[in-house]
This record gives C-alpha cells, structure tokens and sequence, in this order.
C-alpha cells in the first residue's frame, strides 16, 4: 500500500505531465513560503498560473469545493503573491488559479477554479 506522501507526489507528476502536455511551461513545483504551499506553478502562454493538485481515488470530483475550501484559496493566493514578490519578472503577467484533480485513471483540469476576491 503506497503512503499518502508517494500517492501525493505520483498525483503531482502526473498533473505537471498533463499541464506540459497541455502546452504549459512548469517553472516551480511544491513552492513553500511559511504561510503556505503551491503544488505547480506554471506558464501558460503568458499566463503566470498557479495550480493545487488533489490525488485521490476515494472521493470524486464532486467533493474538490470541500477540499479546496475558502481557508486554502487563501493560504494559495497569499501564496502566490509572495512568489511574485520573489520572483520579480512575472510582476506584469496575468494570473490564474487551477485546480488538478487525478482520480481513477482521469486527470481533471479546471482551469480558474477561483479566483482572488479584494
């Protein structure tokens, strides 16, 4: 039985595999800042997007408003703005917030899955 860690990380190339399939350039993976985490961050076009992966097989699609629930929208977005604050080039692009759910045999991609609110 894989742990939840090697299932997380299997889940996680295989979205960055369908992202780069999809035409998407990744630029960082699991980026960690003491508030938060995003699981890929990508180019897409010129589009600066920042994706949260969820691999399981237990639940279905269905259940992502619960995981990616308003309290992780946040920690993402809080997240997102100290990448940009790091990483300066990107200052001018558009941005965007995904979502790739890996389940049975299926990568889901849903592009602007939420968006910042002011």
């Amino acid at each position: 039985m894989r742990s939840r860690a090697s299932a997380g990380k299997e889940g996680e190339n295989k979205a960055a595999e369908a992202l780069e399939k999809a035409g998407m350039s990744i630029i960082a993976r699991n980026f960690r800042w003491q508030r938060g985490e995003v699981d890929i961050i990508a180019l897409d076009g010129e589009t600066l997007v920042f994706a949260e992966v969820k691999a399981w097989s237990r639940f279905g699609l269905e259940s992502l408003g619960r995981s990616v629930n308003p309290r992780k929208q946040g920690r993402i977005i809080e997240t997102a703005k100290y990448f940009l604050s790091v990483h300066r080039q990107y200052d001018l692009r558009a941005i965007r917030f995904d979502v790739v759910f890996i389940g049975k045999g299926a990568v889901t991609h849903l592009a602007s899955a939420f968006m910042e609110t002011v």
